[in-house]
């Protein structure tokens, strides 16, 4: 804690004390050793309680108890030296002690009033006098140290929001970054990969059978599937904007007519229970992972019948069946998985007999 007053306020405070000082008249010469001793402790401590508090506090409890013992002496003006030495110690950084060290130096002082009144034979009305200033300053002291404490708080509770809001935009920005490569997969994979297998096949027709036509029937397929890529990106653009996604039911449907049509691959679609509305984002990662799931039987297990489950209820799950093996997880599995999860979803791939299944699942809110 630094004092928000600032060292114009310190500086003023220090000005006032030397005047207060310089009207004082004590009999006994040692009296102005003591006050002089005292004023130059108490600017030493100002100025150490930025860089050595420990130094500062020490040097001001000094200063106060001292200047309370010789309170007493007639015309001394010593109840300045306590005032300001309390004004000032109250704001030392006492962040680990917390306020014991102020009520100590309160105790302290009261003692020493005590027995300045006894040994220089002051009034009772004179103490009264003393505790009195000690108390107004105490609790003017606490309560600007609290202030400047809830300063500090709010200036550090400003840095931790600042830097919670900057890791919140790099999470921010990795989700985004994420998000997009899930997109791009899934957009792209299925159509670029219908795209591979037809280009492959027109590939052997010529290499193989010398059969023109026929490679330049997939040849045209190929252009087929290359503008109806081109679509696919430009619909899921448009559906990322307006948040906007056909029915599951009827996409899916439309996704296993595609493909049958594409590979020539039979594909059968069962759908249980009454469809219900699916947020948009749980309707494309279901939709994509149906997708995914045909594009991997299309590459691994090429013209293998296909059987696609949607049921209804609780939650929605979807069940894509190709016979025959096809590979484990891939970055389009991963993708998935990942998308699923954020709309508390689950995404199961594996081995089923001589099958390969995929099922994910999503609540049905």
């Amino acid at each position: 804690m630094h004092g928000e007053s600032g060292w114009l306020g310190r500086a003023m405070t220090a000005a006032v004390a030397v005047g207060v000082l310089g009207t004082a008249r004590p009999a006994e010469r040692w009296v102005w050793f003591a006050l002089a001793a005292g004023l130059l402790a108490s600017l030493a401590g100002t100025l150490l309680m930025t860089i050595r508090p420990r130094l500062a506090l020490a040097l001001l409890v000094t200063v106060a108890i001292g200047g309370s013992l010789i309170a007493g002496v007639p015309d001394s003006k010593a109840l300045v030296l306590v005032l300001v030495a309390i004004t000032t110690l109250v704001v030392v950084d006492l962040s680990r002690s917390g306020v014991r060290p102020i009520l100590a130096v309160g105790i302290g002082v009261a003692i020493g009033f005590g027995l300045s009144m006894w040994w220089f034979d002051r009034t009772d009305s004179w103490l009264l006098t003393q505790y009195l200033w000690a108390a107004i300053l105490i609790a003017f002291g606490l309560n600007r140290r609290q202030y400047e404490i809830q300063v500090r708080q709010t200036r550090e509770l400003l840095v931790q929001t600042r830097r919670a809001q900057s890791e919140r935009a790099r999470a921010a920005a990795l989700d985004e970054r994420g998000r997009i490569a899930r997109d791009l997969h899934d957009v792209l994979a299925h159509s670029l990969g219908a795209l591979s297998v037809q280009l492959e096949v027109a590939e052997a027709l010529l290499d193989e059978r010398r059969d023109v036509d026929g490679a330049l029937e997939r040849v045209r397929r190929s252009r087929r599937l290359a503008v109806q890529g081109l679509t696919e990106a430009r619909n899921a653009v448009a559906a990322l904007r307006a948040d906007d996604v056909p029915e599951l039911a009827d996409a899916v449907q439309a996704l296993a007519e595609q493909h049958q049509a594409d590979h020539g691959a039979p594909v059968d679609l069962t759908v249980v229970g009454m469809p219900t509305k699916l947020g948009s984002t749980a309707t494309v990662a279901l939709l994509n992972t149906a997708r995914e799931a045909l594009t991997n039987a299309a590459k691994h297990a090429p013209g293998t019948a296909i059987s696609i489950n949607l049921r209804y209820g609780g939650a929605v799950r979807l069940e894509v069946r190709n016979a025959g093996p096809t590979s484990g997880e891939g970055f389009g599995l991963t993708g998935m998985r990942e998308r699923l999860a954020l709309v508390g979803g689950t995404l199961t791939a594996r081995p089923d007999g001589d099958d390969w299944l995929v099922i994910a699942e999503v609540p049905n809110d």
